[in-house]
């Protein structure tokens, strides 16, 4: 269901490693159906460095404005932004075109990352 190469916050963003120190951040199917239809997309500042759980931008959709959150410490390399013109991205394909930013991940990735089935989990207790 969660793609298994991907770690997760309890927050439902993803982190896609990438082999070389860099990641993809984005957020996972959960969030963006929970959302409904994105209509736009705060991005960082290139450069600006996050702790985990800092506060990265918003997304707002139809229905609401919510705030994502930093996975683990990094320093943001690249912004997307086709999502300008394209927030839908994040509802159509919210691991490929969808994705919010690319990161230089500072240091260890965060403990608190949960797996494919961790997160499978999570958001089966939140659902109940």
């Amino acid at each position: 269901m969660y793609p298994a190469d991907l770690k997760y916050t309890r927050n439902h963003e993803y982190l896609k490693p990438l082999g070389d120190g860099t990641a993809m951040v984005g957020l996972s199917n959960y969030a963006q159906s929970a959302l409904g239809d994105v209509v736009f997309v705060e991005l960082p500042e290139i450069g600006a460095s996050f702790d985990p759980g800092d506060e990265v931008g918003t997304v707002e959709s139809v229905k609401t404005v919510s705030e994502y959150y930093m996975p683990t410490a990094g320093e943001v390399l690249e912004v997307n932004g086709e999502l300008e013109a394209h927030p839908e991205y994040v509802n159509e394909d919210p691991y490929g075109k969808g994705w919010l930013i690319k990161i230089k991940i500072s240091g260890e990735l965060n403990p608190e990352l949960l797996d494919a089935a961790a997160y499978e989990a999570h958001v089966a207790s939140e659902s109940h």
